[in-house]
C-alpha cells in the first residue's frame, strides 16, 4: 500500500503544481503580486525566496496554494495587510541589494533594512542603481524614509500601515488581487482549472509519442444469447475488417459497432483451426443494452456481446499524429466526465458508486503504476481533467465559487457584501468537509465489503 500512496502523492503533486502554476502565471502576467507558491499545506518544511515570491513545500500533502497580495476577503486594505505588504517590500530591497557589505547574511531583517536605509540616504542620483541595481519605487522610498525616522523598523512599518499614505495605498492597490478590474480577476481564477484541462492533451501527446499499449481485435469471450455467439463468432477469432474497413485495434472495432446505429455488420475474421489460418465472413446484427461506462454512468449502446482476449501491441505515434490523437481523446474524456457529473446531480448514477476518495485514488494509482508509465500517465490525465472540471463547479471555496461571486459583482456593479461572501465561504467549507468525510467512509466501505 505504501508504494500506492507514494504514486498517488506524486500524481497529486504534479496536478497541484499544474493547477497553481496556472493561477501563478496569470497573476504575474496581469501584474498581481504573488507572495507564496506552495506545494502542500502548512507547516512549512522548506522554502526559498526568488524575486517577489517564496516557493515552499508544506508538510501536509495532497494540495497546494498560491497566495496573492490581498486575496483574503475584505473591502479595503487593513493595517495588517499593509504591514505584510511593507514587510514584503523590505524583503524585495534586501534581496535586490548588490553592493557588497550593505546586506549581511547573518543579520536579521531589521538590521539589513536599516543598513539599506542609511546607505540609500546618501546624495547622488546613482546611489540606488549602485546599491540595488535600479531606482527606488515610491512605496520603497516611503518605507526607507520612515525607517530612518523611527527608532525601530517595526515602528516604521506600524506607522505607515496605520496612516496609509496615498502613495502606499496606491502601490498596494495596483498589485493586490481584490483591487484588480473584474476581467483580470476572472482570468486569474480561470487559469487554474484551464491549466489542468490544457495539461491533459499535452501529457497525452507525450504518452502517444512514447508508446501506448493497444488491444488487438482478437475475441476472448462471447456472451451466450447475444448476437456474436448466435452468429458463430468464437474465442480466438481475429477481426480483420468490418464492412470492408480494416480494424487495427479493439477500440476501432468497438467504436464501429457502436456507431452503426444497429445496422447489420459484416465481419471478416481470421480463425485458427488445427494450426492453419482460415478466413471467413460473418454477418451480425447488434442489439441495444444498458452498460456502465468507466465514468460510472449508465448508457444504452449497441453491442454484439464480445470481450477482448487481451492481446496487446505497443503503438507509437509521430508528433502530428500524437497531437491529433491526444486532442480527440481529451475531448472525448471531457465529454464523458461532464455527462458523468451531470448524471450524479440528476440522480441517475448512485453517488456511492460514482465517488471515490483518497484511498481509492491511491489504490488506482498503484495499480496503474504497476502496469507501466503509459497507464499511470493516462490515470494522471483523467484526474487532471476531473480536477479542472470540478473546480469550475459554482461551489464556494472552489474556483467556480469565486467565479460565481464575480458574476454577482458584474450584475450588481459592485462586489457582494462581505458578510454574504463570508457566509457562503463557510457553507462551501462545510460542504467540502462533508464530501471528504463521505468519500473516505465510502472507500473504507468498499474495502470492508470487498
Amino acid at each position: 500500500m505504501i508504494p500506492s500512496i507514494l504514486y498517488a502523492a506524486l500524481v497529486f503533486a504534479v496536478l497541484v503544481v499544474v493547477h497553481e502554476a496556472g493561477h501563478f502565471a496569470m497573476a504575474k502576467k496581469v501584474g498581481v503580486r504573488v507572495l507564496r507558491f506552495s506545494i502542500g499545506y502548512p507547516p512549512k518544511v522548506f522554502g526559498v525566496r526568488r524575486g517577489e515570491t517564496e516557493y515552499s513545500i508544506g508538510a501536509t500533502p495532497f494540495g497546494g496554494y498560491v497566495r496573492m497580495l490581498g486575496d483574503e476577503v475584505g473591502e479595503e486594505p487593513k493595517p495588517e495587510e499593509l504591514t505584510l505588504y511593507l514587510h514584503e517590500i523590505g524583503l524585495d530591497l534586501i534581496g535586490a541589494a548588490r553592493e557588497p557589505g550593505v546586506v549581511q547574511a547573518a543579520s536579521g531583517f531589521d538590521d539589513n533594512l536599516r543598513a539599506l536605509a542609511d546607505r540609500l540616504s546618501g546624495p547622488g542620483a546613482g546611489v540606488a542603481h549602485s546599491v540595488i541595481g535600479r531606482e527606488l519605487k515610491p512605496d520603497e522610498a516611503l518605507l526607507l524614509d520612515e525607517v530612518r525616522r523611527q527608532p525601530k523598523v517595526d515602528d516604521a512599518i506600524k506607522t505607515l500601515a496605520e496612516h496609509s499614505p496615498a502613495k502606499l495605498a496606491e502601490a498596494y492597490c495596483k498589485r493586490a488581487f481584490p483591487t484588480q478590474p473584474l476581467g483580470k480577476r476572472v482570468l486569474i481564477v480561470l487559469a487554474g482549472p484551464l491549466a489542468n484541462i490544457i495539461f491533459a492533451p499535452i501529457l497525452l501527446t507525450l504518452v502517444f509519442m512514447t508508446g501506448v499499449p493497444e488491444l488487438l481485435p482478437v475475441v476472448g469471450k462471447t456472451t451466450n444469447n447475444l448476437p456474436a455467439a448466435k452468429a458463430g463468432l468464437r474465442a480466438g477469432d481475429r477481426i480483420l475488417a468490418v464492412d470492408g474497413r480494416p480494424m487495427e485495434s479493439w477500440a476501432d472495432f468497438s467504436k464501429t459497432v457502436k456507431a452503426g446505429d444497429g445496422s447489420a455488420i459484416k465481419l471478416e475474421i481470421d480463425r485458427q483451426q488445427q494450426g492453419t489460418s482460415a478466413r471467413s465472413t460473418i454477418v451480425i446484427k447488434p442489439t441495444r443494452l444498458d452498460q456502465k461506462t468507466i465514468y460510472g454512468t449508465n448508457a444504452t449502446t449497441w453491442v454484439i456481446g464480445v470481450q477482448p482476449r487481451g492481446d496487446e501491441i505497443t503503438k507509437q505515434y509521430g508528433p502530428f499524429g500524437a497531437v491529433k490523437e491526444a486532442g480527440e481523446t481529451s475531448v472525448e474524456m471531457t465529454y464523458q466526465m461532464v455527462v458523468g457529473i451531470a448524471s450524479i446531480f440528476s440522480g441517475s448514477t448512485p453517488v456511492r458508486e460514482a465517488l471515490g476518495g483518497p484511498i481509492m485514488i491511491a489504490q488506482m494509482a498503484g495499480k496503474e503504476a504497476r502496469e507501466g508509465f503509459a497507464n499511470l500517465a493516462m490515470f494522471t490525465v483523467m484526474l487532471s481533467l476531473e480536477l479542472g472540471i470540478i473546480n469550475l463547479l459554482p461551489v464556494p471555496l472552489l474556483d467556480g465559487g469565486h467565479l460565481l461571486f464575480f458574476i454577482f459583482e458584474g450584475a450588481r456593479g459592485k462586489p457582494l457584501e462581505l458578510r454574504y461572501r463570508e457566509a457562503m465561504l463557510q457553507v462551501g467549507l462545510f460542504l467540502l468537509v462533508a464530501l471528504m468525510a463521505f468519500v473516505i467512509f465510502n472507500d473504507i466501505s468498499r474495502i470492508v465489503q470487498g
